[in-house]
C-alpha cells in the first residue's frame, strides 16, 4: 500500500492540464466490443481503473495497439467467450465498477453476457437493477446467482422496447444504449441520463452507424441497426478533475490556470464554486483562478444558508461534493452540503474534523460546514483515503494545512487521477510518494 507525504502551506502557480475523463473512458472502452472493425480512441487517462478495463478487454480477445501516450486502437474481431468462465475474469470484473458496461455490448453482439458483482468505491449501495430490468424489456433472460454473486443475461435476439427508467443512471443508460443499438426495431429510453459523457457515447455510436436521436435530452430514441463499423473518438477533459483544481486553488490561495477545459460541457461546476466565493476568469477555453487570501460563501436572496447538493445532470455531479465540502472549510460563511445519492460518501469528514475543520455531520447524507475564513488553518495529520473523490479532497486539505500530512491507501486516488503528485509538484506542491 502506497502513501503520499504532503507538506502543506505552499502556494502553487502555473498551468495545469486536466486528464481525459475517467467516467467517459469506462463507457467508450466498452463500446469497442460492438464492432469487429478498428476503433481509435484518444485522450485516454493513464489511471488504474481505465488500465484495468483495458487489461480485461485484452484478456477477452480485443487486439489493442498503443498509438501514442494517450491514444489506442482497439479491434474486437475474435473474442474469446470462454474467458467469461475463468477465475481471472472474476477477479478483473470485480476490481472495477465500470466493468458492468461490457454486458450491454456483449449481449447485443453475442446474445450472452455474464458479470461478477463489480467493485469500485465503498460509498454505499449502488444497485444494478436499472441495467438488468431494461435488458429484460429488450427480450433478454436474466438470472442472478446469489452463491457466487454472478449476473447472467442471454437473448436469441434483442427487440426494441419502450422503457421508463426508475433512476437516471449514467452507467445504466450507457449499458442500455449499447444493447439497443443492435436490437431489432425501435427502443425509447425515458428518464435517460444526459451527462456530457453519455452524449459523447451517443455521438461515437452514431459515427459507427447507430441511429440515436434525442442526444443531450432525457428522452433517447434508438433505431436498431444490423451492425456497426469503426470510428475515431476523442474524449472530453475530466470535469471532476477540473472542479478539483478549482477547489485546490482556493484552499491554497494559489494562482492556477486550468487549460483546455471544454467549458460549455462543465454545467454548474464553475457556478457552484463561484457561489463559494471563488473568483475565476474564462479565457477562451481556459479557467484562470487568481490567488485569493479570502473567499466568502454566497447566501440565498432571503439571507438563508447556502445548500450545495448533487442532482442528475445538468445539476452538480455527486463526484464533486467532497471537493466542495473541503473547500468550504476555509471559506467565510456556512454551507450545508447534501449528498443525496450515496449514504456513505460523507463519512470521510471525521478526518477533516481531526485536522481542525468545523463540520457537523448531521446524518449520512448531510453535513454543515462552518468556514474558518483562513483564520484557523487546518493541521497536518495521518489519514487514509476511503475512495477516489474523498481521497483527492483529503489531498487538497493536506496541501492547505500547516505541517506535514500522510495519506495512506493512495491507490484509491490513483484509480481516478493520473500522476497527480507529479503534476501538482510541477506547479509548486511538495508531495512525496512513499
Amino acid at each position: 500500500m502506497a502513501s503520499l507525504e504532503v507538506k502543506g502551506g505552499a502556494k502553487l502557480k502555473g498551468d495545469i492540464y486536466p486528464q481525459g475523463a475517467k467516467n467517459e473512458a469506462l463507457q467508450i472502452l466498452c463500446a469497442v466490443l460492438l464492432t469487429s472493425e478498428p476503433v481509435t480512441i484518444s485522450n485516454i487517462p493513464n489511471i488504474r481503473d481505465v488500465n484495468k478495463l483495458i487489461e480485461l478487454l485484452i484478456d477477452l480477445g480485443v487486439v489493442v495497439e498503443k498509438q501514442s501516450e494517450d491514444t489506442y486502437t482497439f479491434r474486437a474481431e475474435n473474442l474469446n467467450l470462454e474467458y467469461l468462465e475463468t477465475e481471472s475474469f472474476v477477479e478483473q470484473g470485480r476490481a472495477i465498477r465500470g466493468s458492468v458496461m461490457i454486458v450491454g455490448p456483449m449481449l447485443a453482439r453475442y446474445g450472452q453476457a455474464k458479470m461478477p458483482k463489480p467493485g469500485g468505491d465503498k460509498i454505499g449501495r449502488r444497485r444494478l437493477d436499472t441495467h438488468f430490468i431494461a435488458f429484460e424489456k429488450l427480450g433478454a433472460k436474466f438470472s442472478y446467482d446469489t452463491q457466487d454473486s454472478f449476473f447472467n443475461v442471454t437473448a436469441d435476439k434483442l427487440k426494441g422496447a419502450y422503457m421508463l427508467l426508475d433512476e437516471a443512471s449514467v452507467t445504466g443508460t450507457a449499458n442500455i444504449l449499447m444493447a439497443a443499438v443492435l436490437a431489432e426495431g425501435t427502443t425509447t429510453i425515458y428518464n435517460a441520463a444526459c451527462e456530457p459523457y453519455v452524449q459523447q457515447l451517443c455521438r461515437m455510436l452514431n459515427r459507427m452507424g447507430a441511429k440515436i436521436s434525442g442526444v443531450g435530452s432525457n428522452l433517447l430514441v434508438i433505431e436498431g441497426v444490423e451492425q456497426l463499423g469503426g470510428t475515431e473518438h476523442r474524449m472530453l477533459p475530466d470535469m471532476i478533475e477540473i472542479g478539483s483544481f478549482i477547489g485546490l486553488a482556493a484552499m491554497t490561495g494559489s494562482e492556477i490556470t486550468i487549460k483546455n477545459c471544454q467549458i460549455p460541457e462543465l454545467g454548474l461546476i464553475p457556478e457552484t464554486f463561484q457561489r463559494l466565493g471563488i473568483k475565476m476568469e474564462f479565457r477562451d477555453d481556459d479557467i484562470y483562478i487568481p490567488a485569493q487570501d479570502h473567499y466568502e460563501v454566497d447566501t440565498y436572496i432571503d439571507g438563508s444558508i447556502l445548500n450545495i447538493s448533487d442532482h442528475t445532470w445538468p445539476g452538480l455531479t455527486p463526484d464533486l461534493l467532497s471537493v466542495a465540502l473541503v473547500t468550504a472549510t476555509q471559506a467565510k460563511g456556512t454551507v450545508l452540503v447534501h449528498q443525496k445519492m450515496f449514504e456513505s460518501r460523507l463519512f470521510f469528514v471525521d478526518k477533516l474534523i481531526d485536522m481542525g475543520a468545523q463540520i457537523i455531520l448531521c446524518d449520512p447524507h448531510r453535513a454543515t460546514v462552518i468556514g474558518q475564513n483562513n483564520q484557523i488553518p487546518l493541521r497536518g495529520i495521518r489519514m487514509t483515503s476511503p475512495d477516489i473523490r474523498a481521497g483527492v479532497a483529503l489531498l487538497i486539505a493536506a496541501l492547505s494545512a500547516e505541517g506535514t500530512s500522510i495519506i495512506d491507501n493512495v491507490e484509491q486516488i490513483d484509480r481516478g487521477y493520473q500522476n497527480i503528485d507529479g503534476r501538482l509538484n510541477a506547479i509548486g506542491a511538495q508531495i512525496r510518494r512513499l
